[in-house]
């Protein structure tokens, strides 16, 4: 008969007790923010937010070459930073932080403060992209939820940014066939979900790479 030496048996659950719990363990799921981390990445989630959507986001275009640095035309990606400041505080101050974030823009913006990108007010209900602005709410908490179910990596983040991209415009079509089923909107459905949702789709894949590498780079350097 084989005798195993009790102090194999607490080594293990040692082990499995540092495999399941440890900051460093790829299958962690615990966050390592504390309450005031989530309330801090909220407020700046918020100011990245409302300043975001009025920096268009453009590539420099070299016309000349060698480079001349006095020819060179900025080319719209057709998206602003808006989008990215939602993914990015989901990416780096979880599901709790970008939700509170949006739900204090939203809180703002319909209460009559100037924040959207076309005023503010309750009335704002009736405008098209209202729809995607509600799926700020749900997109960055999809991405925050994601973004520390395992330890950090840049295609666990890229794929975060990517759900809770696809939350937002989900959100928005929804919202967008809600208005045309009751003749609220100025366009038909079909050139809506074009201008809304496709047009600028692909530059907002390019920023959503972008905020993958800068919330995978700042979390290294935070150590978390």
């Amino acid at each position: 008969m084989v005798h195993h030496s009790p102090n194999l048996f607490l080594m293990d659950d040692h082990i499995a007790s540092l495999n399941s719990d440890s900051k460093y363990s790829p299958f962690r799921t615990k966050s390592v923010l504390t309450t005031f981390d989530e309330f801090l990445w909220a407020i700046i989630g918020l100011l990245l937010t409302i300043n975001g959507v009025f920096i268009e986001v453009a590539v420099p275009i070299p016309l000349t070459w060698p480079i001349d640095w006095d020819q060179i035309d900025l080319y719209s990606l057709g998206a602003t930073l808006q989008i990215g400041a939602v993914l990015l505080v989901g990416c780096l101050g979880g599901k709790n932080a970008g939700a509170l974030s949006q739900i204090a823009y939203l809180v703002l913006g319909l209460s009559g403060v100037q924040v959207f990108s076309q005023g503010g007010g309750l009335a704002y209900v009736q405008e098209p992209t209202f729809g995607y602005l509600l799926g700020f709410l749900p997109g960055a908490w999809i991405c925050g939820y994601l973004a520390f179910r395992q330890k950090s990596r840049i295609e666990l983040l890229l794929l975060s940014c990517l759900c809770g991209l696809l939350t937002i415009h989900l959100c928005g079509i929804i919202y967008l066939t809600g208005l045309s089923l009751l003749q609220m909107s100025a366009l038909s459905w079909g050139a809506s979900i074009w201008q809304f949702s496709i047009l600028p789709f692909p530059g907002q894949l390019i920023v959503m790479c972008a905020v993958a590498l800068i919330a995978f780079l700042l979390r290294r350097i935070l150590f978390y």
